[in-house]
Formats: structure tokens, sequence, C-alpha cells
């Protein structure tokens, strides 16, 4: 016997056996290639060169939930197992997908059915009096509780302390503790400074997502952790620390990538991450266009930042603006009452001869250098200058770059999706005319709440907790901190 996923070509031997096993009841031909094509539908045969029976299921990943739609085995093979087989592809099917709850109806006079799926933990809810038309037969509500991984997860890649911790696809806590105040003193994140901060700052954070989870270590079925990319003595504390907790109670850990992860926390605001998408993560320390086929399997690198990171690049700006660290919220406040038109600074890597090289890579540097001459040249010839209308201008360029590269890749690679990631999407005008630009491209824009979107420990456990109900290997002790780790390792053995 073979399984394979079912698709319109499969629909004519489908409603052969759907007619043969439901005569007046059965689903039209419409119906049933409209839940063959549904979002987030999945049906199910199995073959024996031909088709023996066929099952569906239909997830609602926003409601953590699912429902088998049908099942059916063809009446001269019944007694097989062909029925329990379908039912556990289902059932695993559900559970992979963060599911925490399965539902279905059965007729009330199919004793067998109803045992077949009491067996796999199945349970009567309801009962919905003549549901089965036209025959007036009431119907039996089942439903099955999934238990889902509880996942901690710990995120120390630069100046953010993250503990995060989920159950599958549910986020229970996202405890978070920055040391940006102390670096604000130097104007710029100091990696010592950052390591020494996470040490400081790792046990009372994780003792407020256990608080805030309400449940003890005890409880914690796995650990995950980011080991890369990221400052490599910052990335260091978290990694021992989850190696410490993952040998102190015997738990499985995961070592994930940072940068993946990013996207991985859209799965905590809806239920699954939509693939393909293209993730543009744009923070102090990255600034990184992918190509997300598979979040566990196809993560590709389309580009990413040749010199400084865009928020480096409203980092160092700000200091040229004479404003305080960090530079991003400062630049943001300032160029609200400015005029984003009133200086045309360059867009790097966008001319024609830096496309065939670099098409989805990334420039700042040369952005912060015309703000740095524009404003000395300014002082140089005792011209009063606008800081609002240069904070504007400066975003404006920084932002243009930005979408306009990201908006290609969804041209290229036929995608209508875009996520946006990181720090610097808490700009206000990024998430203002990334909507503007993709409503007029009919390209789906999704942006994960700011506390998903800055680094943070709940969506490391996101990834770790996709990687285990995926039944992938755990990581061992040996894995390292990796401060290069590229986007197509997406977990570290």
């Amino acid at each position: 016997m073979e399984f394979r996923q079912l698709s319109s070509d499969h629909i004519d031997q489908v409603m052969g056996l759907e007619k043969e096993l439901f005569g007046k009841e059965a689903w039209s031909k419409k119906n049933m290639l409209s839940e063959f094509v549904a979002p987030n539908s999945f049906y199910v045969g199995v073959f024996e060169g031909d088709l023996l029976g066929y099952a569906g299921l239909r997830l609602l990943p926003a409601d953590l939930s699912g429902d088998i739609t049908t099942i059916g085995v063809a009446k001269q093979h019944q007694g097989r197992g062909i029925g329990r087989a379908l039912v556990q592809e289902l059932v695993s099917r559900a559970k992979r997908s963060g599911a925490e709850q399965l539902f279905l109806e059965v007729k009330k006079s199919n004793e067998s059915a109803i045992y077949l799926y009491e067996s796999f933990g199945f349970e009567k809810i309801d009962i919905r009096k003549n549901y089965y038309q036209p025959s007036g037969e009431d119907a039996i509500v089942m439903r099955l509780t999934i238990h889902q991984p509880v996942v901690l997860g710990i995120e120390s890649s630069c100046d953010e302390t993250g503990v995060g911790i989920v159950r599958g696809n549910r986020l229970l806590a996202n405890a978070l503790h920055s040391s940006m105040d102390e670096h604000a003193k130097y104007g710029g994140v100091v990696p010592e400074v950052a390591a020494r901060a996470h040490l400081e700052a790792l046990s009372p954070t994780l003792d407020r997502a256990l608080s805030e989870a309400g449940i003890t270590i005890d409880q914690v079925d796995a650990i995950a952790v980011a080991n890369g990319p990221g400052l490599a003595g910052a990335l260091m504390v978290g990694i021992g620390a989850a190696k410490g907790l993952a040998v102190a109670t015997g738990k499985p850990i995961y070592a994930v990538n940072h940068l993946v992860a990013h996207v991985g926390a859209d799965v905590l605001e809806r239920g699954a991450v939509e693939t393909p998408t293209i993730a543009l993560l744009v923070s102090g320390g990255h600034t990184s266009l992918l190509l997300v086929r598979d979040l566990l399997e196809d993560v590709e690198l389309l580009g990413e930042t040749i010199d400084d990171a865009a928020g480096e690049a409203f980092d160092k700006v700000a200091r040229v603006l004479g404003l305080p660290y960090p530079g991003g919220p400062q630049i943001d406040r300032l160029a609200q009452s400015g005029n984003p038109s009133a200086i045309r600074f360059p867009r790097g890597l966008t001319l024609p001869k830096d496309l065939e090289e670099h098409k989805y890579d990334f420039s700042f540097s040369g952005l912060k250098t015309a703000v740095a001459r524009y404003v000395e040249k300014a002082e140089a010839e005792g011209v009063e200058i606008s800081k609002a209308d240069v904070a504007a201008s400066f975003r404006e360029a920084v932002i243009d770059v930005l979408l306009t590269k990201a908006l290609w890749a969804c041209e290229e690679h036929n995608v209508k999706r875009l996520l946006l990631g990181g720090g610097v999407v808490a700009n206000a005008r990024l998430r203002e005319e990334a909507k503007r630009r993709c409503d007029a491209l009919g390209i789906e824009l999704r942006i994960p709440r700011f506390a998903l979107c800055t680094d943070n420990g709940a969506m490391v456990a996101s990834l770790g907790a996709q990687l285990i109900m995926d039944g992938r290997e755990l990581s061992g002790l040996s894995f390292g901190a990796n401060s290069t780790l590229p986007v197509t390792q997406i977990q570290t053995l």
C-alpha cells in the first residue's frame, strides 16, 4: 500500500468511491474539488494500483485545531487496517501542524468507526440531530486532545536577553531583558558588555518566563537556543545556559538559526508560516532578504548587507545629527516633522551596474557618508540645516532600498507574500510604506507584533517546537556558537 497526497487529478477515483460508500449522502464533485484546493486542507489516499481509501483534514491554524472532514475505504478492502492507517496519517499531520484539538462527526449507528476513533483517544462531546441528509441520522461529535511539546527558548545573539516558552504553536511566555541602557553609554553595542549583561539577566529572565507561563522547569519538554548568527561571546552565554538546563533537567536540546527563528515567529501569530514567502529581516546587526520555501527544509539567502546593517546606519546617522543611542527611534521621532523629499540621498546598490552582482544585497555605508558630508558641508558654510528634513530624507532612502529590493524578490520569484522582522520594523514609516506598496501590488504583508519582531526567546522556542513536531533529531551537546551561521543551516546537530 502507498500513501499519496490527493489532488484534482484523483477526483474521478475519489468520487467513484464516494458514491459507492455514501450513496445519496455523497459529496458533489464540485464540493470535493473545492476541498482539495482549499487553504490548509490535506487529502490523502491509499493506493494499491487503484485507490483503496481516502481521507481529508482541514486545519484551522489560527484556532490551533482541525477537522477530519471525510474518510472512506472501498467495501472490498475494509478489514485490512486501511481506515486505521488513514486516521493515523491525519492525526500525525495535525500534530505536526501544531493543532491542539481535532474534531470529527460520525454516524451514530457506525459503531465500528466510533470504536476506531476511540482507540486513538477521541471522545464523544456532542450529538447533532438530523445531521446527515437525506437519511436524517444523528451525528456523534468527537474530539481528540493533542498534547503539543512545551519548549523553552533562549536568545542571546546581541543586546537582548530573551527567554520564551511555547506549547506547540501557542505562545505561553515571552520574557525579555534589554541591556540597551548600558550600551547607550558607549554609543553602540559593545560585545563584552553584552555578554556580561546576558550573564546577569538570564536567571531572572528565565524565572519571569516560567512565572508568566505558569509552569515549572519540570513541565518543559525541550530546550531550544539560538547558536548563530550573532555576537560570539553573547551567543556563548545563552548556549551555556541552555546546555546547563538540558543537563540538569535531562531535557533534549535543539540549536536553531537566529535568522530563521525570526521567520518562525509568525507561527505564534497565525498558527503557521505560509510558504513560500519572502522575508525581510532588518535590525541593528542584520539586513537579510530570504526566500523561504519551507521553514525547516528550504531557506535561501537572496541578499544581505555588505557593510553597515540598516539599524547600524540609523545609529551612525543619529550620532551625526547629535541624537542619542539608539538612533532608530530618535530618527523616527525627528523625521515625523521633516520633509522626506527635501534631500535626495543615494540609494545604495540600485544602479543598473550594481544589479547583476548585488541585486538583492544592501549597502548603507555610502548613504551614511552622504548624510555626514551634507551636514559637514552645511556647518563649514555656516548654513543652518533642518535636522528633521535630514532625518526624514535619510529614513526615506533606507526604506526605499529595503522595500524596492524585497518587492523585486517577490516579483522575480512569483511570491505574493512578504514577511517583515527585526527591530527596525518598529519604524513607523517602514510599516506604513510597506503596506502601501504591498497593497498596490497585491502582495500579502505579514508583520508580527513588535514583541515578536525584535530578538526574543519566543521565536527560538517556536522554531524548536516546529523541529520537534516534525520529528527532527535533537542537537546533542557538542554544538557551539557560530557568529556567521548561514541561513541554510536551520538546525545545528
